[in-house]
């Protein structure tokens, strides 16, 4: 088998393919079309997409619709692209036309030319294999391109929500870290009433737990497919055994929870669920970039700032300030969130621009989906092991905040009134001194009971336990 060139032809005539190359005619033609971003078609489809070919050919070759020899050699070829080989001849750009029949007739001649190697023919040879009378067979790029995206997104939702829960675990290890360290709480960035720094950290751990919930409940929208259904939903084009098997061949190749659209139809027409999921996704981005401008504010200084926590150290700051420090890591994730932010809208635009029996605009939700996906799952995971791992509090500095801010005469007011309290914060500010030494002035408690009432257990309580007072029964 040489180098030299190929002759392929398709409705619009011919073109001369390199010979070395496993794509062809439809290929070529769609990667001088979509000349648009050089951005490949992501890697995560690609292999979802190998997946959903090899089921498709196990299915036809069980049911007596294709030569044994061919569904073996396609099933081969499949799986060598499952294994990260043959990518690199999936070449048509990420945004085309056509509903994502460019990459699906890339995949199909890719999968046809490799397996026409494996059995010992010529690429190009199509009477052995050919990309859609025998690669394609029984199928449409309406079926099984959305087919694809799905397993791609189940699969990253899943890692996803793995890394979710390292960065969840990693707060919750600060939460007792920092459970006796007391600090001033801010609210519209102005001191509040005192509290922990650990609960600071027990409440951004929260947040990471119903986001978790949430990604895991979006994988109950997205295990539903419509292979099967081919053009429409219908299933014209394909024999009922078919329509039927598919779907369970699949879940057995992917080892995922898939089940078939009830109705194929509908769910070809609509991908409001992808919506759904993209809305969860902005949600935890949102989410993402709160805490991380918490952190990054509390971390603030570390000299002329807040500096309550000091966030590790990953890299220089500066290229002429010496010793400054960033919070990259933090500065990275509100980059990550707004990315997402934007793709959750280009998300629902794309999707609530399909017309009546398909949605031609789904490359477009796969590039963004898969993105965001990727993006969100690597930023959990670094946000981890590289910011919150290594944070460190100065409880000095904290405490010192905490006393030294008028806002803390809050914690008088159940037990001298709001206007003894008032006297309190007014001394402070009058004086330039910190509570324990006003509130012992002014209230006549002790130092040691002034002392008692910023406690990490007093602070923490829920309500104000007012002794004497009689339980209802």
């Amino acid at each position: 088998m040489g180098t030299e060139s190929r002759i392929e032809k398709d409705i619009l005539g011919v073109r001369e393919i390199p010979g070395d190359e496993y794509w062809g005619i439809h290929t070529a033609r769609a990667f001088e079309n979509f000349s648009i971003s050089g951005r490949k078609i992501p890697r995560e489809l690609i292999i979802a997409f190998a997946n959903v070919k090899r089921a498709c050919a196990v299915t036809n070759n069980k049911l007596g619709y294709l030569d044994r020899h061919i569904s073996e050699a396609i099933e081969k070829a499949c799986r060598e692209i499952e294994e990260n080989d043959l990518i690199s001849s999936i070449i048509v750009d990420a945004y085309q036309g056509g509903a994502g029949t460019s990459t699906n007739l890339n995949m199909c001649e890719v999968v046809a030319n490799r397996a026409l190697e494996i059995m010992k023919h010529q690429k190009g040879d199509y009477r052995k294999c050919d990309p859609l009378e025998h690669v394609n067979l029984h199928q449409s790029t309406n079926d099984t391109y959305p087919t694809a995206l799905r397993i791609a997104v189940f699969r990253l939702l899943k890692k996803l929500e793995q890394n979710i829960t390292i960065l969840q675990e990693s707060f919750q290890e600060k939460e007792k870290e920092f459970a006796k360290c007391i600090k001033i709480a801010r609210t519209e960035l102005m001191d509040a009433v005192p509290m922990t720094l650990g609960r600071s950290f027990g409440a951004w751990a929260e947040v990471l737990s119903r986001d978790r919930w949430r990604i895991f409940k979006c994988t109950e929208r997205i295990r539903v497919i419509n292979l099967g259904g081919t053009a429409i939903g219908t299933g014209m084009g394909a024999p009922q055994d078919y329509v039927f098997r598919v779907a369970d061949e699949l879940r057995v190749i992917t080892d995922l929870p898939l089940s078939r659209a009830e109705n194929l139809l509908e769910a070809t027409q609509n991908q409001d669920a992808l919506v759904e999921v993209m809305g969860m996704l902005k949600t935890h981005a949102m989410n993402l970039m709160k805490i991380s401008g918490d952190l990054r504010m509390m971390a603030m200084g570390p000299d002329g700032g807040i500096g309550e926590i000091h966030l590790p150290a990953v890299q220089s700051g500066s290229s002429i300030m010496p010793n400054k420090i960033n919070p990259v890591m933090a500065e990275m994730i509100t980059q990550v969130a707004i990315q997402v932010s934007g793709h959750e809208h280009a998300v629902a635009w794309a999707l609530g621009s399909g017309q009546m029996e398909l949605n031609a605009f789904l490359p477009l939700v796969a590039l963004d989906m898969i993105e965001s996906l990727v993006i969100l799952g690597n930023a959990n995971f670094l946000m981890a092991e590289k910011c919150v791992k290594g944070i460190t509090a100065d409880e000095e500095q904290c405490r010192g905040h905490a006393i030294r801010s008028r806002a803390i005469a809050t914690v008088l007011v159940p037990v001298v009134g709001y206007h003894k309290a008032t006297e309190v914060a007014k001394h402070m500010q009058d004086n330039n001194c910190d509570f324990i030494t006003a509130a012992h002035k002014i209230t006549r408690l002790s130092l040691e009971a002034c002392e008692a009432l910023i406690t990490p257990e007093a602070v923490n309580a829920l309500g104000t336990i007012r002794k004497g007072k009689k339980e209802h029964e």
